[in-house]
């Protein structure tokens, strides 16, 4: 592997930066500017500070909320969970999609969206379930609407996040029926440390 195809965030944060490190750092800042996800304001902060960076753990720590070195994620159309009887979990950093469609009986699903690469400012979910659990753990700045949720013996119980109200940066829409089964939105729980 050649020096040039070493994502930043793997080199040793104490070692002193090279020039072409910086300017390495220095275009994904700007292609991660051309795609939305910094504004100029933050562009003009990041590049400065990539600029004069001493050490690459500085350089590692302008990008480390950012794609990696591959290119920015891309989020499917539409992805389809259908369960019957397991589980199925998203966690950590997956992609969410445009749309999903979850049908399930008897099993759970589990959306963690707290660490959730989020491409899209909305996200629709469709549900049907039959006696199956469907679990949202939100984080700041992610709403969930469930007024198109019907739930027929079943329950729908939405948990709000304690603390300052966040700009909206995701919007989930539920939509369907929960026949038997039950639809929970919660925040992450605290830990003991927490």
């Amino acid at each position: 592997m050649t020096n040039e195809e070493l994502p930043v965030a793997r080199v040793n944060p104490e070692h002193r930066a090279s020039h072409e490190e910086r300017e390495r750092v220095a275009e994904v800042l700007r292609v991660a500017a051309g795609d939305g996800r910094l504004t100029h304001l933050e562009l003009d902060e990041r590049l400065e500070a990539a600029l004069t960076a001493r050490t690459s753990g500085e350089l590692a720590a302008l990008t480390a909320d950012l794609p990696e070195a591959g290119g920015p994620a891309l989020a499917k159309e539409v992805v389809r969970l259908d369960f019957r009887g397991g589980s199925v979990k998203r966690h950590d950093q997956w992609i969410v999609p445009r749309r999903m469609e979850i049908v399930g009986s008897g099993g759970s699903v589990k959306l963690d969206f707290t660490e959730a690469a989020i491409t899209n400012p909305t996200l629709d979910i469709q549900v049907v379930l039959r006696g199956g659990r469907l679990v949202l753990v939100t984080g700041p700045g992610i709403e969930v609407d469930v007024d198109e949720l019907t739930a027929r013996g079943g329950r729908v119980s939405v948990r709000p996040r304690r603390g300052p109200k966040e700009p909206v940066r995701l919007m989930i829409k539920l939509s369907g029926e929960a026949h038997g089964g039950a639809v929970v939105v919660r925040p992450r729980r605290r830990t003991p440390w927490q």
